[in-house]
């Protein structure tokens, strides 16, 4: 019998792509582990590290973080990493195939929202998978927040 499967909560967000959410039309999100290095590791819980301009991409049944920048540890010697190197995540089978056959299909991009370290101290990427929006799409999701903002302060002033 399989062990049910925990929530994930975020102790400590370290890298947030927060462009993400206005560029992209998020359809789902998935929690991934990612393979680190010792010193990509301790740079992380110093919380330095960006994922701003990165993106994930399925090759040979294996999903790689590119263009994620993990800044060289202060403190490492000539063991440091190299701070933009391809970073593998680590899913199950199954999710790989359903974001391989998404973005080869459907024309879907996989973008990495947020880096974190669990409850147990694992660092996870939070990755979405997601459709462009072009420039009238955005327009349009900006009214939407802006609407369901004001409709809230006028919820909250009528007690």
């Amino acid at each position: 019998m399989a062990r049910p499967r925990r929530e994930a909560t975020k102790a400590k967000i370290v890298a947030e792509n927060r462009r993400a959410r206005f560029e992209y039309a998020v359809d789902e999100v998935f929690e991934a582990g990612i393979m680190l290095a010792g010193t990509e590791v301790k740079s992380l819980r110093f919380g330095e590290g960006s994922i701003a301009e990165s993106y994930a991409e399925v090759k040979n049944g294996e999903v790689w973080l590119i263009n994620a920048n993990i800044p060289e540890f202060s403190h490492g010697n000539r063991n440091n990493h190299e701070p933009k190197r391809p970073r593998k995540l680590l899913l199950r089978e199954r999710e790989i195939e359903k974001l391989h056959s998404a973005v080869s299909r459907q024309g879907m991009t996989l973008v990495p929202l947020s880096v974190y370290f669990n409850d147990r101290g694992r660092a996870k990427v939070e990755l979405a998978l997601a459709k462009g929006r072009k420039m009238h799409d955005k327009r349009e999701h900006q009214k939407e927040q802006d609407w369901k903002r004001e409709q809230g302060r006028i919820m909250r002033d009528r007690g």
